[in-house]
């Protein structure tokens, strides 16, 4: 039995190239659960492996894809049987472990949780790892204390996967938000989804000597970190919290502690990729719940597996809009 896979293949000199291929099933790594591969979609790590690796890939040949929704062809975990839907993000699952850019996929069981009800595969891959990110640092915020009416709530980077998906859940849910994007031809984009104001991003990009200016922001979820956090952090009102989920803008952070020792600021440190099962499930639910999907579906650029190469390399460079689902039968 064979299916089609995007392979990563590294040559003598260390170069990479991705092209689709027919693979044997016995090519599969060892796992309990095999799933047939409905959809994937496109992260920032994805376009890393698909490309040179960034350092995730540890080795080659290699299949990305650190998402994947589909349906159980076969099961030795008890908790799975053939035929049911079933979702994965995170793990390290793309980088360490062959991925979703596959008709199938071969994984522990312990990594899967079943589709939310209300979802199809293809929305579960609409929200994928960036919107199951962004649900994650919606929540944090909310056990923080932070309530629609308490003022702005700042999204950087928000015409991306995760600002996206943030946009929306917050604007639903009643929350005024101020939408960071540098990119102008996004602005009526990030308004559909909800955004209140748009904030250009060179307002707020640059570090300045001040370690407090005027208190404004009464939360925010970050996307980019670097200076633009930096910067963001003496901006946040008595007693507020950042939620960090990204660094497309750099890993160093440029600031000081006075926001932290003056007003009380919280930076909250959001991973989804080791998070345990029995937190997964209530932000799945949430997102079934809370997410408008009529604003996921305005998000969606359809792909399939030989768009992958160009779309991997558009990501990294910060032009890719929304959220890229990649259709495993197109």
């Amino acid at each position: 039995m064979t299916f089609k896979a995007l392979l990563v293949e590294k040559n003598d000199e260390g170069k990479t190239s991705a092209s689709v291929q027919e693979l044997d099933e016995s090519r599969l790594p060892e796992g309990d659960v095999t799933v047939a591969v409905e959809y994937s979609t496109l992260n920032y790590k994805d376009g890393l492996c698909v490309g040179p690796g960034g350092g995730l890939v540890r080795n080659y040949p290699h299949v990305p894809g650190i998402d994947f929704a589909g349906t159980v062809l076969e099961s030795s975990d008890d908790w799975y049987k053939p035929g049911d839907k079933v979702v994965l993000t995170g793990w390290r699952v793309g980088e360490a472990w062959w991925g979703g850019y596959s008709q199938k996929a071969r994984v522990k069981g312990e990594w899967l949780v079943p589709l939310p009800e209300g979802l199809s595969t293809r929305n579960a891959m609409a929200i994928g790892t960036a919107g199951f990110t962004a649900m994650l640092a919606v929540m944090a915020l909310e056990n923080h204390g932070l309530k629609p009416g308490n003022g702005p709530v700042l999204v950087t980077g928000a015409a991306g996967g995760v600002g996206s998906v943030a946009t929306a859940i917050l604007a639903n849910l009643g929350y005024e938000v101020a939408a960071v994007t540098g990119r102008e031809s996004t602005w009526e984009y990030l308004k559909s989804l909800g955004a209140s104001s748009i904030v250009p991003r060179d307002d707020v990009n640059e570090t300045v000597k001040r370690p407090l200016e005027a208190e404004t922001w009464a939360g925010c979820i970050d996307a980019v970190g670097g200076a633009m956090l930096a910067r963001v952090l003496g901006q946040m009102k008595y007693g507020t919290s950042v939620a960090a989920v990204g660094l497309a803008g750099g890993a160093a952070l440029p600031a000081t502690v006075i926001p932290f020792l003056l007003r009380g600021i919280n930076l909250l440190g959001i991973d989804s990729v080791m998070r345990p099962y029995e937190a997964r499930l209530p932000a799945w639910e949430r997102l079934a719940k809370d997410l408008p999907m009529d604003k996921l579906d305005a998000m969606i650029q359809p792909a399939k597996l030989e768009d992958l190469p160009k779309l991997g390399a558009d990501i990294l460079k910060g032009q890719v809009k929304g959220r890229v689902v990649v259709d495993l039968n197109a």
